[in-house]
């Protein structure tokens, strides 16, 4: 049997994942914000590993409008 992985002790690499989301949402609504910045965005965020993570966080994640 397989171990759900437990979504409050995230993986490096799904914690470097979530740092970049977090660096480019602040990038992208700067100033200075770039088309790359929302190009990256998208893609980390359609990642199956954050996918996974968030539909795994259940409650604790905001409700999607």
């Amino acid at each position: 049997m397989t171990k759900k992985p437990d979504p409050l002790k995230p993986s490096l690499t799904l914690l470097v994942k979530l740092g970049s989301i977090a660096v480019h949402a602040q990038e992208l609504l700067s100033p200075r914000g770039h088309a790359f910045d929302k190009v990256t965005l998208d893609t980390v965020m359609h990642d199956p590993e954050v996918e996974v993570w968030i539909k795994a966080m259940g409650v604790y994640m905001p409700v999607k409008r």
